[in-house]
């Protein structure tokens, strides 16, 4: 197998021009509380039905180049009975799978965690790329106090994601490395982008010292914003923060850069994502979302769990990667909502 050309061709379809990532790879107890704050009861039948309607919707494949999914996904089938991965690949959306098996403890640490699930994984790669998958997701999380995190939680957590890169692309599939900076909390902006640089900066080391292949991974950071118990930024304030930290850390030979939405709103996170796009200076890699919330939230309140909303719901999907779309070339304007 040609595992750089494989690599090299999924890059290609990941970052082609104006589309960006969907992250609906939420595990079971996620997706539960999601769906239940929507009052929609997570049964496997209603999953399907959800996950199938996003790779289903019509024009789609326009603003969305991949979708990650949950592993249950990738063998339940659309209502004609085509399997879902399938029905990314008719619209030319890669399909993709979380591969991290959620957080643990850090032992020894100030209550850190680390995620776990290296165990198997290269089997489970093979598993997952015959039944479509060609790119994957790890997500590490940090959380900021007044001591946390600590250097053993920013390298034990690099480490692992590091090595996880390092298993992804021997099978010739591209990883995309979440070190999430939590927003949890009343710290500053100037606290996050420190974390967020020590976060990055541990990261690379790591991925330098596995032999990474940094033309084949993607990074999927937080932006550097205030704790949720904070005042909001502008746009233009999160995006000069945010740039600033990219470009002491992220090599110009990562093609792309997918942030993550994590307690954003779906509007501040498209206008967050269209600042960065627009402001000048360097930006030697592509910048676009690979959204959970902040696409999926609409859909799911226009959904309601009733099939007769379904075509409301995709066109509430189309929308929020009309406009991710627009803010991936820094075209969005606040009066599109």
């Amino acid at each position: 197998m040609d595992t750089h050309g494989q690599m090299q061709r999924t890059v290609e379809r990941l970052t082609s021009s104006g589309r960006g990532i969907l992250a609906a790879d939420e595990s079971y107890p996620t997706i539960t509380r999601r769906l239940s704050d929507h009052g929609i009861e997570s049964t496997e039948e209603n999953r399907r039905f959800y996950r199938a309607l996003l790779a289903t919707t019509p024009g789609i494949g326009e603003y969305v180049s991949g979708i990650i999914f949950f592993e249950e996904t990738l063998g339940q089938k659309t209502d004609d009975g085509t399997l879902i991965p399938e029905a990314c690949e008719q619209q030319d959306i890669v399909p993709g799978i979380k591969v991290d098996k959620g957080l643990v403890d850090l032992p020894g640490s100030d209550g850190e965690k680390v995620t776990q699930g290296l165990d198997n994984l290269g089997d489970r790669l093979d598993g997952y790329r015959a039944q479509g998958a060609l790119f994957t997701k790890w997500r590490n999380v940090y959380a900021i106090s007044e001591g946390t995190p600590g250097i053993q939680a920013l390298e034990a957590n690099a480490e692992v994601l590091a090595r996880y890169a390092a298993i992804v692309q021997s099978r010739g599939m591209v990883p995309i490395v979440e070190p999430e900076v939590l927003m949890d909390g009343s710290h500053d902006m100037a606290r996050c982008a420190e974390v967020t640089e020590a976060a990055q900066t541990t990261l690379f080391a790591a991925l330098r010292r596995h032999n990474v292949r940094l033309e084949a991974v993607i990074l999927k950071p937080n932006m550097v914003l205030p704790g949720k118990d904070l005042p909001r930024p502008t746009p233009e304030e999160c995006a000069e923060e945010t740039l600033k930290v990219l470009r002491r850390t992220v090599p110009a030979a990562v093609p792309s850069i997918n942030f993550l939405s994590g307690g954003q709103t779906a509007e501040e996170a498209t206008a967050n994502l269209n600042a960065m796009n627009q402001l000048d200076g360097p930006k030697p890699w592509v910048l676009s979302f690979s959204y959970s919330r902040a696409l999926q939230n609409p859909v799911q309140a226009a959904w309601n769990g009733n099939a007769a909303n379904r075509e409301a719901a995709q066109q509430a999907f189309l929308k929020r990667a009309r406009l991710n779309s627009l803010a991936r070339k820094g075209e969005y304007a606040a009066s599109m909502e």
